[in-house]
């Protein structure tokens, strides 16, 4: 009887356990379902949370990405031109070989091609002149998918800058144009096109050099200081905007370094974009005033200075007219100290064609002062 008891008891106490066991795990795994559940329960927290951790490039390409559109371009070319002597293309086996079809090939075509651009005033779209420069056709391409037709307002060849005219109703996503004097080497830079058509690439980099003069690219046919930036500018880049950190225009993405020292790309500064714009807007034309002289900025060692130098004199022009000769040292242009090239053309330019700008030089040991009223850059190239 005793031990049929302590069996009892024990047999109760082991259900009561065994309950108590079973209610633990019960909890434990309630607290863990409403702990899985509880973010649920507070959408706007996660989205504040999510939104929080946007790095700076998403929300720069956000406030502009809008904005940038795809340029379709389309020229009628009546035939392909072959030289006579050309062997190669009278060879049926190398026309076989390389498939060409030369009856076809000479017929008259449609040559398509792509860029990009942005929008920065209602309705209108700044993009690169070689973009658009000869074509017969241009269709703007919105994010939103629409593609409408753009008139060319006016271009400029020498700084590579073109405007274009939606023709069509708004309201338009609108680019915001920074301050490309504020940026310093080291800035962050971000890129954006639409290359191949693809919307909105991004490329980041940082600002490598500021006021890179073409010529030291070897370009010698426009009249351009660029911004020099490591963010990658693909084919069908050009024309699109360049950003800083905060999302704003700070240049218009126009060429890339090929072959050794790749990797280099180049950008027109939103500054002088502004400035080109408005007189295509006013004027229909821009003017570049010149006297006819190419510089070299010449370092002197000892001195640890720059010497501002002619090395070349346009004949028949202001600066020949004047007496300026090849070697001369530029001292003063108007009344400051030049310290490099940019300064002298960025004076001459200030100073304008409709009065004579005073120069100072240096020729040996005599200091010289001369009056020399500059030209615009088309009566140079047709003198």
């Amino acid at each position: 009887m005793f031990s049929k008891n302590i069996r009892e008891s024990k047999l109760k106490n082991y259900k009561f356990k065994k309950l108590f066991f079973s209610f633990g795990i019960t909890t434990v795994i309630l607290s863990q379902a409403r702990g899985i559940s509880q973010p649920l329960i507070y959408p706007k927290f996660n989205e504040l949370n999510q939104y929080s951790n946007k790095s700076f490039i998403t929300k720069a390409v956000e406030k502009t990405g809008s904005s940038v559109v795809t340029i379709e371009t389309q020229k009628y070319v009546q035939k392909r031109k072959y030289r006579k002597d050309s062997q190669l293309f009278l060879d049926p086996y190398f026309e076989r070989f390389f498939g060409l079809n030369l009856p076809d090939s000479n017929q008259p075509r449609i040559e398509q091609s792509q860029g990009s651009g942005f929008i920065f005033a209602d309705g209108l779209v700044m993009t690169n002149a070689h973009v658009v420069n000869g074509m017969d056709k241009v269709v703007v391409g919105l994010t939103n998918g629409k593609k409408l037709q753009g008139k060319l307002i006016g271009q400029d060849l020498f700084t590579d800058l073109a405007l274009l005219k939606i023709e069509g109703k708004g309201p338009w996503p609108i680019a915001k144009l920074g301050d490309s004097s504020k940026i310093k080497v080291g800035d962050w830079a971000i890129a954006v096109g639409n290359p191949f058509g693809l919307e909105n690439t991004v490329t980041l980099g940082i600002i490598s050099n500021l006021k890179r003069n073409v010529t030291q690219l070897g370009i010698y046919d426009k009249k351009l200081e660029l911004i020099q930036t490591d963010a990658a500018i693909n084919p069908g880049n050009s024309g699109g905007p360049l950003l800083n950190s905060n999302g704003e225009v700070i240049g218009i993405n126009t060429l890339i370094r090929s072959g050794p020292g790749a990797g280099l790309s180049f950008a027109i500064p939103i500054n002088k974009a502004k400035e080109i714009a408005a007189q295509l807007i006013n004027n229909g034309k821009v003017i570049h005033p010149m006297i006819g002289i190419s510089l070299i900025d010449e370092s002197n060692l000892k001195t640890n200075n720059i010497a501002v130098k002619v090395g070349y004199v346009v004949p028949n022009s202001p600066a020949e007219k004047s007496g300026i000769k090849v070697n001369d040292i530029l001292i003063k242009v108007g009344d400051k100290y030049v310290k490099n090239a940019s300064d002298v053309i960025s004076r001459i330019s200030n100073n304008g064609i409709n009065k004579k700008i005073n120069i100072l030089i240096k020729r040996g040991d005599k200091l010289i002062r001369l009056k020399v009223l500059p030209t615009d850059i088309t009566n140079l190239q047709n003198k």
